[in-house]
């Protein structure tokens, strides 16, 4: 009998996953993901070569000499200091160790890579892609 209810309990688990993922809807919540996460102070980082990004770096605005610098890095690996640019650069290395590298991803998202590190971040890209 027991065998009989756990068939059962798998045929209903089972007819509930028929359905194919909306991508709208997917779409929709990776947005709110992101939004709460940047609001939260994370972002996507790719830290010491890794292909893959997660969320688990952390960003701050600061005020600095040249204006804002933002503060991006996880505990544990270190951080980088980033001038907000003014020019249409997005950012600049306000180490000045090594320059950042920056690229458009997607609308408002920019990838910021410093040497091993790349970091994708808000911003005001005019809706380029």
């Amino acid at each position: 009998m027991k065998r009989l209810g756990w068939a059962f309990a798998a045929l209903i688990a089972l007819a509930g996953c028929d359905r194919a993922p909306d991508n709208r809807e997917l779409a929709e919540a990776e947005a709110r993901g992101s939004k709460a996460a940047v609001e939260s102070g994370r972002i996507e980082c790719a830290l010491e070569g890794a292909k893959l990004f997660d969320r688990t770096c952390t960003v701050e605005e600061m005020s600095g000499e040249g204006g804002a610098i933002l503060v991006v890095g996880r505990g544990n690996v270190g951080y980088r200091r980033l001038q907000i640019t003014t020019d249409g650069r997005g950012v600049v290395s306000a180490d000045g160790a090594e320059p950042a590298k920056v690229t458009i991803v997607g609308d408002n998202v920019i990838e910021v890579a410093v040497g091993n590190d790349r970091y994708r971040l808000p911003a005001n890209t005019g809706g380029a892609k």
